[in-house]
């Protein structure tokens, strides 16, 4: 078994079936620049890898805090980084968020407002986490954080379609049914001002790389 955390890991067959699905149906280690205007040179990249060309995704709604959905459109206009997770995660889920609210503090010093990419925790454990739950769970590592869920059929369509999987956990015997864990994809997802799948930034995700790139990347955008 290949752990990542003790309550949040990939065993290692749901491991091979990401990286299957993401090596042979999106070409993504063979991954070259994309979204650049041919007088631009491409960023130079340190943890992120970008696809050879951005994916669209399929429509969906997710639930945000007070029942808002949260759809396609709403994703549009800047660049966002999709993480998946549950908020019962004792240490992948809040390191990762911690990185990510530490790298928005740094890309906050070098982008206006309105390029700045956003953060969207996306909690994969809908029978404990509300939607003002995963909200303020989000907002606690990062203030403009978007947390949201959604029921089971919408957040496996919505995981598939961005190359991540999560399936929830046996309970061992004897052990109460409500402490349960979920197995989820550990590597973040980058969407597009477009809102398409354009690359992912596998872990460690050290802040000050992350920022590095997505300035890159935003100051590179057309």
């Amino acid at each position: 078994m290949t752990r990542i955390s003790t309550h949040g890991f990939i065993r290692r067959s749901t491991l091979m079936i990401l990286v299957a699905s993401l090596a042979a149906g999106l070409g993504l280690w063979a991954a070259q620049p994309l979204l650049y205007s041919k007088s631009k040179s491409p960023p130079a990249m340190g943890i992120t890898t970008l696809l050879p060309s951005p994916r669209t995704i399929p429509a969906f709604a997710l639930l945000g805090a007070g029942g808002e959905p949260l759809t396609l459109n709403d994703l549009k206009g800047r660049w966002t980084l999709v993480f998946i997770g549950f908020t019962h995660c004792p240490d992948v889920c809040p390191t990762t968020l911690a990185d990510l609210g530490g790298a928005a503090k740094l890309w906050a010093q070098s982008l206006p407002a309105a390029q700045q990419p956003r953060i969207v925790f996306v909690s994969v454990d809908p029978e404990r986490d509300s939607p003002d739950h995963t909200q303020e769970y989000a907002r606690f590592f990062s203030a403009d954080a978007i947390g949201v869920t959604g029921d089971l059929p919408a957040l496996e369509a919505f995981t598939r379609s961005l190359g991540m999987v999560f399936m929830k956990a046996p309970v061992a015997a004897g052990t109460d049914p409500a402490n349960y864990s979920i197995d989820h994809s550990a590597h973040i997802t980058l969407l597009d001002p477009q809102g398409r799948f354009a690359g992912l930034i596998r872990a460690p995700h050290a802040p000050a790389a992350i920022a590095k790139d997505l300035i890159a990347i935003v100051q590179s955008t057309p």
